[in-house]
């Protein structure tokens, strides 16, 4: 019983065999019900007849004359008419049949004697045959004198009712067997393509995410399998993505130890007289450390946020503050790499916003950095900050490589670097669109080839938060 298989059949079977002994049940009881309770109706019906029509002509007549009145008047039609005295024994029977004298102590004669209707079925004891029997008592002076009692075979209802019963017991048995059939095509049908997914979940539990179940209809089953092929088909992407992210940021972090290792060793073992070559050293030790320092803390951010630990701290600040501090610390480096780096502020006055100043300085250094990271000589970086609605909008446009259209849907994506060899961890922009949604803002991207690219920071501004908000931030 643990297969879903033999549940199912095991469930439709009993259910279908309690519908059928139930409706079969039912059906036996009206077809015994009908013809049985016709016969005996058809009898009684006769007999409060007769009694009606010759009560009154019977009761003052001795039982020879009463007898032979019956046997004249009384015995039209199939039934059979029997005359018993007041103590239920046979006078005479219409069917001559022998036994006068015999006592009769059927349930029909006993109520008869006590002066009401008898109505009774059940094997005769004089013929030994089934019979509907219907007796009526002969009153005199409130006194029982005599009964009449007619009787009917119930041989050929009990052969119609037999046949029917057994055609229903038949049928009966038909329909369980049809439906037990049904039922284990239909469990087969569910059961078959849930062990083709089971087996194809197991073989990717095993590491093998190149299996694919076969999706046989479009049920819920075949959702299911189609789910199932979507998942592998992602986490194999995730799989090449992360196995990507482990080769590109174990080089990243050897490219600067091995600068510093080697600045070190050539700085102890020099002329330390040497000014020129130990401030070269130097600096160069100092860059590498900073990007080194920088991988780190991109790591620490993106486990932060991939473990939903990581705190805000949010005040109400002018989002143009961050903005310009973030603008003035990349000036030298814009000039350094002979890039146009200009920013436009807006005539809107200050756009107060709800959020943690650090960590919108770090979306914006996250950017900036990217922006000159891919803009060559020449080219131009632009800062936009404007009121759209009930948002603060910030847009920093690069003339930069651009990106493909391949990769833009997923440069937001964790450990997704796209094709470019630069330098990084791939973490960047995630972690930054991770930070902008956390302040309930949005991070779009807009780019292609050669032409550069648009990133637009969208945040909600406090005059467009509930008034409990912004009274909390107080």
């Amino acid at each position: 019983m643990n297969s879903i298989r033999t549940r199912m059949v095991w469930s439709f079977g009993i259910l279908i065999m309690l519908v059928v002994v139930t409706l079969g049940s039912l059906f036996a009881a009206l077809v015994w019900n009908y013809y049985y309770g016709s016969a005996t109706s058809s009898l009684t019906q006769r007999a409060e007849t007769e009694a009606a029509l010759h009560n009154r002509n019977l009761a003052m007549a001795p039982m020879n004359v009463v007898a032979r009145y019956m046997l004249q008047n009384m015995t039209e039609g199939k039934s059979r008419l029997q005359l018993l005295d007041n103590v239920g024994a046979l006078v005479v029977d219409s069917d001559g049949m022998p036994g006068e004298g015999q006592m009769l102590a059927t349930p029909d004669v006993e109520q008869a004697l006590s002066g009401e209707r008898g109505v009774w079925r059940g094997r005769d004891p004089v013929t030994n045959e089934r019979v509907a029997a219907v007796s009526m008592p002969l009153m005199r002076d409130q006194r029982v004198v005599a009964l009449f009692r007619y009787t009917s075979s119930l041989k050929g209802i009990d052969d119609i009712v037999r046949n029917m019963i057994l055609v229903t017991i038949i049928g009966a048995l038909v329909v369980v067997l049809l439906f037990f059939g049904m039922s284990v095509l239909m469990a087969n049908l569910i059961a078959r393509p849930i062990r083709n997914l089971t087996k194809v979940a197991e073989q990717m539990a095993e590491g093998d995410w190149t299996k694919r179940a076969k999706i046989q209809n479009r049920d819920e089953i075949g959702r299911l399998a189609d789910t199932l092929n979507t998942m592998a088909a992602e986490i194999t992407r995730r799989e090449k993505l992360k196995n990507d992210f482990i080769s590109s940021i174990s080089h990243e972090l050897r490219t600067p130890l091995t600068s510093i290792k080697g600045w070190s060793e050539t700085l102890v073992s020099g002329d330390p007289t040497d000014v020129e070559e130990v401030r070269m050293g130097l600096a160069i030790i100092d860059r590498e450390t900073e990007r080194l320092s920088g991988l780190v803390e991109d790591l620490l951010d993106f486990s932060k946020l991939y473990a939903k630990s990581i705190v805000l701290h949010p005040e109400p600040l002018d989002m143009l503050a961050p903005v310009r501090e973030t603008v003035r610390q990349f000036v030298a480096r814009a000039q350094r790499e002979s890039v146009q780096l200009s920013a436009d502020y807006g005539s809107d006055g200050p756009l107060l916003v709800l959020a943690d100043a650090n960590r919108l300085k770090q979306v914006m250094i996250n950017v900036l950095d990217n922006a000159l990271k891919f803009t060559s000589k020449g080219g131009t970086v632009s800062i936009t900050v404007v009121r759209e609605k009930q948002q603060a909008v910030i847009r920093i446009v690069d003339s930069g490589v651009g990106i493909s259209a391949d990769d833009l849907p997923h440069v937001t994506e964790k450990f997704y670097k796209g094709e470019s060899q630069r330098a990084g961890s791939g973490l960047g922009l995630a972690i930054c669109n991770e930070i902008i949604e956390l302040h309930g803002g949005v991070l779009e991207l807009a780019s292609a080839p050669g032409e550069g690219t648009t990133v637009t920071l969208r945040m909600p501004l406090m005059e467009a938060r509930p008034a409990e908000e912004r009274m909390d931030a107080f």
